[in-house]
């Protein structure tokens, strides 16, 4: 593989502490980003066990109002193009706290998650009765569950193709629990927004892998899958989302030709990647000119976010205490506790108004609009947000 960035030795991105674990040393492990010529994958080289990373897990995709309206939309979607209904069924992989499958649910569609965070599937299963079994998709799994009957019409799998290590056996899995016309919709953040937004904090050690469609579409091929629709979205700064099935199921779509097309420009060139370093460099030297320019001014900065993406840029760019002083975040499962590595304590949001800081710097940029209008009166009372990313602005 050819290297493309390195970040450090860095702590696992949603590894919240304790009072009690302040003291104690945190465990890192090498973040570097590379890119493989014979399938056009970019991923990192360390892999932390997933029982590590995501046996208990930190983040809630329901504390994002627009994380559940994005589910609420291509769930509707999918139930009228495909005709849903009580005989159906919809299977998640990582359906978290059931922000997804609820939709589905309401509409009395049958539905199926698979969430391996212990303490998210049972939000899901007591607080959204969304039926969540505990363990790891793969190949076995799906074909125990296609054995007893649980062949899927739809597999959702959002935001979690770039969390996994046996991406062969996840998308085998796939095809083990698809009916015959069924279709796996994945969405993932999409690579060329990353190269060309210097989306470089989307790096962490949940996040092995990061695609193209090029790099999609060799992996799903070679487990009897076929692409035949995709589209891009805003979402996370950037994603595509893919629609497969056997092949023949579905004629592919000019969406999908297009865009790969377009790839082939670029995606197998290393002069593509070959840049990136260099602008994530000159965004640590503006960013941090500018919060060292507001302290010795006088003016008081606190974060938005206590955000994985937020964890790998304060951590990279050495921004800590002598900048920062303090974090808000809407979830109340990181309230109280302490980012890794920088240990700055994390409140709740309304602490913002109430102490009115003179900048705030918005970790979870992905969420600009939304975050932006919540605190408006954060806002209105002089406070000012700074926007890292794709590049340093005010708002």
């Amino acid at each position: 593989m050819t290297p493309v960035l390195s970040l450090g030795e860095t702590p696992l991105a949603n590894r919240l502490l304790t009072d009690e674990q302040l003291d104690t040393p945190e465990p890192t492990w090498p973040l570097d980003l590379a890119w493989c010529p014979a399938c056009a994958l970019v991923q990192i080289t360390e892999t932390v066990p997933p029982e590590t990373l995501f046996s208990d897990y930190a983040y809630f995709s329901s504390f994002s109002d627009t994380m559940v309206a994005h589910a609420q939309s291509i769930a509707q979607r999918l139930m009228s193009d495909r005709e849903l209904g009580a005989e159906s069924l919809v299977v998640e992989v990582a359906s978290n706290d059931g922000y997804l499958l609820q939709w589905y649910r309401e509409a009395g569609v049958p539905v199926l998650g698979i969430e391996p965070a212990q303490n998210i599937a049972k939000v899901a299963r007591e607080e959204r009765d969304i039926p969540t079994i505990s363990e790891f998709f793969g190949k076995d799994v799906a074909k125990r569950l296609a054995s007893d009957g649980q062949r899927a019409d739809v597999i959702h799998a959002n935001n979690v193709l770039a969390h996994v290590a046996d991406l062969n056996g996840v998308v085998a899995g796939f095809r083990e629990m698809l009916k015959p016309n069924g279709v796996a919709v994945v969405e993932c953040p999409y690579l060329k927004d990353l190269i060309d937004h210097v989306e470089f904090d989307t790096i962490y050690h949940e996040h092995l892998c990061y695609f193209s469609l090029t790099a999609l579409d060799r992996l799903f091929r070679s487990h009897d899958l076929e692409i035949v629709h995709v589209e891009r979205l805003e979402i996370h700064g950037g994603s595509i989302r893919i629609h497969a099935t056997p092949p023949g199921a579905e004629p592919v779509r000019e969406s999908v030709r297009s865009l790969l097309a377009e790839e082939s420009k670029w995606v197998d060139n290393s002069e593509s990647y070959a840049s990136f370093g260099t602008r994530v460099e000159n965004l640590q030297k503006t960013l941090v000119g500018l919060l060292e320019k507001l302290k010795s001014d006088g003016k008081r900065v606190a974060v938005y976010g206590a955000s994985a993406k937020g964890s790998t840029l304060l951590n990279f760019f050495g921004i800590g205490k002598d900048q920062i002083d303090y974090v808000v975040d809407r979830s109340t499962v990181k309230q109280g506790h302490y980012t890794p590595g920088t240990h700055l304590k994390i409140y709740d949001p309304e602490r913002l108004t109430e102490d009115q800081p003179d900048y705030c710097l918005l970790l979870t940029w992905n969420f600009a609009e939304e975050i932006l209008q919540q605190q408006q009166q954060f806002r209105d009372q002089g406070g000012q947000f700074i926007i890292p990313i794709p590049e340093v602005r005010v708002a």
